[in-house]
């Protein structure tokens, strides 16, 4: 972004500090150096980058345990012009915090945020079966609000960043019951797209025209024709009635390739409308196969426009 693009703050995301979103945003030199705005919650983060009040709004889209934060993805499609500048994909981590003095044997409550203590399950039932769960609007709150309780007989789930800012204590480290659990986040602004890395993804929504047998399996023989991976298919209700989807998909590939661009034109050609979420880097797919892939279609399209040079203009 050019310098007369600059807002007052230039990052909006959820907060207060210590949440994995922070986390995450941290990960990335460039962003961590700029002015942040912390939010309330994620809607509010996406209408700070829609209204122009900051350039990037920064937020979780996915986790691989739970599944697509829906409260993101449905403003991305149906409220806001966001597009898709980067993504960051980190591991989860979650811990027991207290205050000094707790332990297990005084656990009464745990307060979180509940996509988190979801993700603690089984942990919980071994560990804290009796303890009432308290919801909270994130990690982190949930470890403020246990550092200005100072409730010895309270717990929060959150994370070793918190941890270390509200200054609580690990009762127990690494409790989520999948050690391989991720969360995806992106950052997005009201405009811009990324120039091509060679290793990117692009994300569209497809409405489509018609609800008819065998539709959605037209949009997919588009990606299929043209060996286009794809690493995300999900439905999504319109909220326009009952059973009328429309579908996010993430694909390998950037806009700028001539293979996904001649894909994205035929699906709006014959199939529906398409809102244009972003191409960007990914932190997954293979440079090579891509590469490859792009490389095919372009000397397909080369041969056909020679027979078609050969066609008589009289």
């Amino acid at each position: 972004m050019t310098s007369s693009a600059r807002s007052e703050c230039n990052v909006a995301y959820l907060g207060p500090p210590g949440t994995f979103t922070e986390e995450a945003l941290l990960t990335q030199p460039d962003l961590a150096e700029v002015e942040h705005l912390l939010c309330r919650s994620i809607p509010e983060v996406l209408e700070a980058a829609a209204a122009g009040r900051v350039e990037l709004g920064f937020t979780a889209i996915e986790n691989s345990i739970e599944g697509t934060v829906n409260v993101a993805l449905d403003a991305l499609i149906f409220e806001h012009d966001l597009l898709i500048q980067r993504e960051v994909v980190i591991d989860v981590r979650l811990h027991l915090l207290g205050i000094s003095g707790a332990s297990m044997d005084k656990i009464q409550r745990v307060i979180s945020f509940p996509v988190a203590t979801a993700q603690c399950r089984r942990y919980l039932i071994d560990n804290l079966p009796h303890a009432e769960e308290i919801a909270a609007n994130s990690t982190a709150a949930a470890a403020r609000d246990l550092a200005i309780s100072q409730d010895v007989a309270t717990a929060a789930i959150g994370t070793a960043l918190s941890q270390e800012i509200y200054g609580l204590e690990l009762i127990a480290t690494d409790i989520e019951d999948h050690p391989e659990n991720q969360t995806r986040f992106v950052a997005v602004s009201k405009s811009g797209v990324p120039a091509p890395s060679g290793n990117d993804k692009t994300s569209i929504v497809v409405f489509q025209r018609a609800d008819r047998s065998g539709s959605l399996m037209g949009i997919l023989a588009e990606f299929a024709a043209r060996s286009i991976n794809l690493t995300k298919l999900e439905s999504r209700p319109t909220k326009k009635a009952l059973g009328d989807y429309c579908f996010l998909i993430d694909l390998e590939g950037h806009v700028a390739d001539q293979l996904v661009a001649d894909c994205l034109t035929s699906i709006v050609a014959k199939h529906g409308e398409v809102k244009f979420l972003g191409s960007y880097p990914t932190t997954r797919g293979s440079e090579e196969q891509n590469s490859n892939a792009s490389t095919a279609w372009t000397e397909a399209q080369d041969w056909i426009e020679e027979l078609r040079g050969q066609v008589d203009s009289d």
